[in-house]
């Protein structure tokens, strides 16, 4: 059996589509049929059978897909070491990924300081949501990932190793000119009368149980497709929102971020592989526990010593966090 051939059944299986499978390998639809036949054959059993809305993989091809995904994410994992050492560990790209709010600025400026005490490093940085980037790092794809605990949490995963950063106090952001700008501290009954702007269920719902608990109600009559699109909507005067506190010093001019009073928390969490760790894995988590004291001073004292030797030194923040409150917002 090669490899290509288990790819494609993987990919398939993802896909749900044997049409969508092959416009991203580059292959004919015809030519992906072939493929899955050829296994079938092999194998002697039935891997997919077809449903109204595509393709799906039968009781066989369910099992048989687990253990193609593991040997094809150990087969890229021998390719990658072999040209480790064929290059020399520093030419191995740093692969982080971040939710949007941590990769507007603690995580650019950690790996600042990361290049700064180590010299040049490739890295790439990719933005998505928590649990996205967590089947990231599972599938070996990222080296690190910047994570929150929001609504729908962290599962506490054997695969990966996760630590606690720092925790998040969320803020309301309204426009300028808005009565409560400028001032201390806001409790949202203040903002009872207000529209809300929202861009995720996570977050959604972390409003609306603060309002409750405050016995007002959140008017989220207002969607929209992402943090920017939602800062938009604040800045042009049409809503206000609920928005991570570390975005605080990230903001566009035309707005601004205000404390809640007794405010909504959550935590920011580093996810990284348990196997195959990247050499400059410990001297990024320095850097990041770093920059998120910078940002958040009143837990600079609990920081790590960033200082010495960079590369392959082990992590030393805190452990793993226990169950998730299921109290916080996901962007």
């Amino acid at each position: 059996m090669e490899l290509t051939v288990w790819r494609t059944f993987v990919t398939v299986c993802r896909l749900g589509s044997l049409s969508a499978a092959a416009t991203e390998l580059h292959h004919t639809q015809s030519a992906v049929s072939r493929q899955i036949a050829g296994l079938e054959r092999q194998l002697g059993v039935p891997l997919m059978e077809r449903h109204a809305r595509g393709v799906r993989p039968t009781p066989a091809g369910e099992v048989f897909r687990r253990h193609a995904l593991a040997t094809l994410r150990e087969a890229d994992r021998a390719v990658r070491a072999v040209q480790d050492a064929r290059d020399g560990a520093f030419d191995r790209p740093l692969a982080v990924g971040a939710t949007p709010s941590l990769a507007a600025g603690v995580v650019p400026e950690a790996v600042r300081g990361l290049l700064r005490q180590v010299g040049p490093v490739r890295w790439s940085l990719l933005p998505g949501l928590s649990a996205q980037l967590h089947g990231r790092v599972i599938a070996g794809d990222l080296d690190v990932a910047v994570v929150t605990d929001a609504p729908p949490g962290l599962p506490n995963d054997p695969q990966v190793e996760r630590r606690l950063l720092t925790v998040d106090e969320m803020m309301v952001v309204l426009p300028v000119g808005h009565l409560q700008a400028g001032r201390g501290p806001v409790h949202i009954r203040a903002l009872a009368d207000e529209v809300w702007a929202e861009d995720n269920d996570g977050s959604a719902a972390l409003l609306r149980r603060h309002a409750t608990r405050a016995g007002v109600s959140a008017r989220i009559d207002l969607a929209a497709a992402d943090l920017h699109g939602k800062l938009a909507l604040v800045a042009t005067g049409h809503a206000i929102a609920l928005i991570p506190g570390v975005l605080r010093y990230a903001l566009r001019a035309d707005v601004t971020a205000v404390p809640l009073v007794d405010p909504p928390t959550r935590g920011i969490h580093t996810l990284t592989p348990r196997h195959d760790a990247h050499p400059c894995t410990g001297a990024l988590l320095d850097q990041l526990a770093v920059a998120c004291a910078a940002v958040f001073p009143a837990d600079a004292e609990h920081g790590p010593d960033a200082a010495g030797s960079p590369c392959a030194a082990p992590a030393r923040h805190g452990g793993v966090t226990g169950s998730d409150d299921g109290d916080r917002p996901h962007d």
